[in-house]
């Protein structure tokens, strides 16, 4: 997948695809139907795939939250994008001058001009410009003076339950990640570099791969049945962590504490994706070593178990990765 990210300039050969935008936050299964569909018409027309996206999340620049809400950082967007064939990945940069656009500006200028869209896929409640004032009738209006074809996609989801971000999001800070998979379609990930720890697990006989959560979302603290999987290596391997703050040793900083089961490799450093399976309990404070060590070989059993029945990502998916960046 070829990542453009100055749409002002975009290369020819990037030109005339048929382009699903959104924010695609999550690439859950409702934002699937939506690229699905920009599938179906790219091949009907013999045009490439592409995604219109923005960074940062329009929410950020405009909201201010105080709390991070993104299921997917640029870097694993763009992984899970690739993966459902996507060729070309837009990356519009978002700040308050590209907000304050009018509507037909942003049909106009940027997907017509500027990505040189031959057709438009939308979810039905897609909004944007200035105010959140364009609509899918006024981009089917405008794009049909410019050249520009529009189809938008009905709400995906099962029984009366729509597929979403913000559900996504309720289930991560709940911790209910066994549940996620219903709404993305695939387990929730943490990708991010093995940082030093304390080095303790590795005296009681549990070494630990240690990344670090403060500033993005993440689950409720507790510990988790994940795959892990080392940049690098095609192969998913059966995981235990802890997300938390050590309550036991008084740290106060959020970190995901790795054991990857049957693994000797050495970590730091390197990239590493966690993609988690299920909860095995809440975070707790133990009186002391012993209780902790005899809780973590409970955990390591009951992690186990859980992967057992619960497969390992889609290998496919892992080398889906972006084939070449473009400054262009």
């Amino acid at each position: 997948m070829r990542i453009v990210r100055h749409w002002q300039s975009t290369p020819a050969d990037a030109r005339g695809a048929v382009v699903a935008v959104g924010n695609f936050d999550g690439v859950h299964l409702g934002h699937r139907a939506v690229i699905d569909e920009g599938r179906r018409i790219a091949r009907s027309l013999g045009a490439p795939l592409a995604v219109l996206t923005f960074e940062p999340h329009p929410r950020q620049v405009l909201a201010a939250p105080k709390e991070p809400f993104r299921l997917t950082p640029l870097r694993i967007k763009a992984r899970h994008l690739a993966a459902l064939g996507v060729d070309v990945l837009f990356v519009a940069r978002f700040d308050r001058a590209f907000a304050a656009r009018e509507p037909a500006s942003f049909v106009a200028d940027v997907v017509a001009a500027g990505i040189g869209a031959r057709h438009v896929v939308v979810g039905h409640d897609f909004a944007f410009g200035r105010g959140r004032a364009g609509t899918v009738a006024l981009l089917t209006e405008v794009g049909g003076t410019l050249g520009v074809g529009v189809t938008s996609i009905e709400a995906a989801g099962t029984g009366t339950t729509i597929h979403s971000a913000s559900r996504a999001r309720r289930l991560l800070s709940d911790g209910d990640v066994a549940a996620l998979p219903e709404v993305l379609g695939r387990y929730w990930e943490i990708d991010g570099h093995v940082v030093a720890g304390d080095r303790r697990g590795r005296t009681i006989g549990f070494p630990t791969a240690n990344l670090r959560c403060a500033g993005i979302l993440h689950p409720a603290r507790g510990v988790y049945a994940l795959w892990a999987q080392p940049a690098g290596d095609a192969r998913w391997y059966p995981a235990v962590a802890n997300l938390g703050r050590r309550p036991t040793f008084d740290k106060t900083e959020d970190l995901l504490e790795v054991h990857i089961f049957d693994y000797a490799a050495d970590l730091y450093g390197r990239r590493l994706r966690a993609a988690f399976a299920d909860r095995v309990r809440p975070e707790r404070r133990f009186d002391g070593i012993d209780a902790l060590k005899a809780q973590i070989a409970d955990d390591c059993d009951a992690a186990r178990a859980i992967l057992a029945r619960s497969p390992a990502p889609d290998t496919e998916e892992s080398a889906a990765l972006p084939r070449r960046q473009a400054s262009s």
